[in-house]
This record gives C-alpha cells, structure tokens and sequence, in this order.
C-alpha cells in the first residue's frame, strides 16, 4: 500500500507549461492605469525586468526554467504526492485522495517556485532591491528567501492584521534579510493617505499592493515582485501540477476531480493548469477552486476590468473582481483576502472550463482538524480550503457509492499559524459572509474600460 509517490531530483521539470495557447477564446488587454489604453511592455519596466514581461505575454506553450533555478529548487523539488489512506479511512469513502505536498518548502509553501525565478531574473537585470507585500506571509517569507539566494535587498509591505496575527512569518523574513513593513505603512504616498482617513486601518493586499509598487516605481534600483495573479506567476507554479501528472503516472491514476483553494490563483493554477490542458484536449475532468466566504471573489465578483490595487496604481486587468476598495474582514486565512483574481483563472471560470465554490471558514477548520489528526500533516490555514473541498467531494463519492480519484494541492503548512488554530479550539472564529450590499458599493467604482 503506497502512501510517498516520489519523483527523482533528475526528473525536475526542465520546462513550465504555458496555458495562453490553450485558452478558451481570445485574451483581455492589460490596461494602463492612467491612459487606460493597453499597457506597452515600456509601461511595465519600472516594475519588471523584461524576461518577466516576455513571459507575461508568451504564446509559446512550454518554457524553459533557467538551471540557476532550478538548482535551487532541488533543495525541495520534486515535492511529494501523498495518497491519504487515514484520511479516506476516517471518512469510509471509496475515493482514492491524493495530495501534493507543497510544504516541505524552506518557506513551508508553493510560493518559493514562483519567489525564485523572479528573483533570478531581477538579478540579471541589475536589480538591487525587490519591493513587494504579503497576506498572510507565505510570499513574503518566500521572496525574503530568494532575495537572499541571489543577492538582492528585499522590502516586504504586510497586510497589517496579518502582521499581528502571524509574527513568526515576519520572524522568517528578517531571518532571510528582509525589511518587514506593516501596511498601511507611513512610508509611502499611498500609506499615509490611507492612514490619514483612518488611522486604525488594518490594511489589505490591494493597499499594501500600491505601497510596494509605489516603492518601486520611485526607486530607480527596486523592482516589484507578485506572488499571485500575473501570468507569469501561475506560469512558474505549473511544477507542481506537472510533478503531480507523473507521479500519478506511476500509480496508474488520473484525477476525475482536481481542487486548490483559491485566492488570487497561483497555487490554484499551480495544480490546476497543466490538467486543463489534458481537459482542453478531450479528457473528462472536474476543476474546482475553493475560496473563503468572507472573500468570495469568484463566486460573488463580477467579471470587470478593474485595478489591481487600491490606490490604482497598478495595470487594470479583466477579471472576477469585489472592487479595488474592497475591504475583507481579518478572517485567518490571511492570505486568500485578495479582491481580485487571476486573469488567467477568471477567465477560464467565466468560460465554463473550471468550478468556483465558497466554503466558511470554521468549515475549513473543522476539515484541517480532521486532516492533522489523520494524515498528521497541520495545514496552513489557506489550506484547508482545498481540504474541505476533497472532503466534500470524497463524501459524495460515499453517498453515490462510486469510485473516485481525488487530487488537491496542499499548499502549505501552518506551523507558524498556530494562533489561528488556538482561535478555533477556543470557540472564537465566526463564520462571515461578505455583505451583497458591500460588494454592490465597492463594485460601482470600477473604472469604465471600452
């Protein structure tokens, strides 16, 4: 009874796959936040180094990691799958779950794949400084440790109710070098504005998105790094998908249902992508993103051009959107609070290919508790989203009385998240729902685009 399915470091993948070839129908245009006409790759230079640009806009479907990359992605990579015996015993289903493992990171998730080569490619572009802002402090920690690889300085802006929920991540970003900033911060236009109307804002992605970038775009040596939603992103994390083809290859399996949890889409996309393509070429296939209810971005957003960030100083892109001034509430999973998404996942969940659910997060707790005490692994608390989803999915499997072959990406662990998990055996989380009339508000501010 096989529980590791592991892959050899010789079988790395040597290239990322590329979904822009496969998608359904023709791309939207990124749109400049002051002219609102397309953005030029001119425009997008004081953020990016140009491989990055390329890379964002490629129709070549496969690309070739550089091996400064992936000689540090050897430290952890290829990452596990695990099938959860335990987990499918407790829940006496006739589905076969499996996970890919994404924790045993140096950073404890998947976002070093991407932290890396955007580290590397700011290097060979004579970057000196890397300006970017974390959630729940996955991003951060992870490009505060790439930085460090290819030495760069590193300037983190985090979400404030994240910063004082979550210190041992900002602990990890000082380890590796960085300068850690709550945000909003008093260090940029953008902070103090938003600081000035209301001095106990606890902050957001999409705030402390126009810190960093305000950061860069003023710093003639800094450049801006992401940790979701661009293409490129979701381009660097399809390692872990392509590790999971093969290694379910090697079991004979193939998923009748892939899940991830879902907030601005990287590891999503990560899991997701290179299975769309198997779906794209015949093969029947479920795709689910799982998201917060308090955050309901895909199932509640609208379809839209909207800003990236709050200040609208970033590109406006088309995608589900709860509008660039929404305000989440300080639920635990700190880092799926985006109020947007991926174009990339927006636009295949608008075309039918992928599944969107929202799911509350005591529910999710409650899944990460069965998880810890089954597989033994305690999630991140992101996590448990694509835990409940699997669950979900594996009960049904059990009330219809039929096989089923489950994959989710867990992406991460939550060892340094210990404090959310306190809240919950202390009764203190509540379930919330993201207001419709709130959602109404912040959506009548998008900007008209055509």
């Amino acid at each position: 009874m096989q529980t590791k399915i592991l892959l050899p470091e010789d079988r790395l993948p040597k290239q990322w796959y590329n979904i822009i070839p496969d998608m359904p129908g023709q791309m939207a245009p990124v749109v400049h936040p002051g002219t609102l006409q397309p953005v030029t790759p001119d425009d997008l230079l004081p953020l990016f180094p140009m491989p990055l640009i390329e890379q964002e806009v490629s129709t070549e479907r496969w690309i070739d990691i550089p091996e400064e990359v992936r000689d540090i992605l050897r430290l952890w990579r290829p990452s596990p799958l695990i099938r959860a015996h335990q987990l499918e015993k407790a829940l006496g289903t006739p589905a076969k779950i499996y996970y890919k493992y994404e924790g045993v990171s140096p950073a404890g998730s998947h976002k070093p794949n991407t932290a890396v080569p955007q580290a590397y490619y700011n290097k060979i572009a004579g970057t000196k400084r890397i300006a970017s802002e974390t959630g729940a402090g996955q991003w951060g920690s992870s490009i505060a440790l790439a930085c460090q690889h290819f030495g760069l300085e590193c300037t983190v802006y985090m979400v404030k109710v994240s910063y004082g929920q979550k210190p041992y991540r900002k602990s990890m970003m000082q380890l590796w070098g960085a300068n850690v900033l709550p945000s909003p911060s008093n260090q940029t236009n953008a902070g103090r504005s938003i600081l000035a109307r209301d001095p106990d804002n606890q902050g957001s992605l999409g705030i402390a998105i126009s810190e960093a970038v305000e950061d860069a775009a003023t710093h003639e040596d800094t450049r801006y790094a992401l940790g979701s939603v661009l293409n490129h992103v979701c381009l660097h994390q399809t390692v872990i998908g392509l590790e999971a083809k093969e290694q379910l290859a090697m079991v004979g399996a193939f998923p009748d249902v892939v899940i991830g949890c879902h907030g601005g889409g990287s590891n999503f996309a990560g899991i997701a992508f290179p299975f769309i393509a198997d779906k794209a070429n015949g093969r029947e296939i479920r795709i689910v993103a799982y998201e917060p209810a308090s955050c309901p971005t895909l199932t509640k957003g609208t379809y839209a051009f909207d800003y990236g960030d709050t200040a609208k100083m970033a590109p406006i892109s088309k995608m589900y959107t709860l509008g660039h001034d929404f305000m989440p509430p300080g639920i635990h999973a700190g880092g799926l609070r985006y109020h947007g998404a991926s174009p990339l996942v927006s636009q295949l969940l608008h075309e039918g290919v992928i599944e969107a659910k929202a799911v509350a997060q005591t529910a999710c707790f409650e899944a990460a508790v069965l998880f810890a005490r089954t597989e033994s692994i305690i999630p991140a608390p992101e996590s448990s989203h694509a835990i409940r989803g699997a669950i979900e999915e594996a009960l049904q499997a059990k009330e219809e009385g039929k096989e089923k072959t489950i994959l989710f990406n867990l992406s991460g662990h939550g060892h340094v998240d210990m404090t959310a998990y306190d809240a919950y055996f202390n009764g203190e989380l509540e379930d919330y729902d993201y207001p419709a009339e709130a959602i109404r508000e912040s959506l009548s501010h998008l900007p008209k685009i055509g």
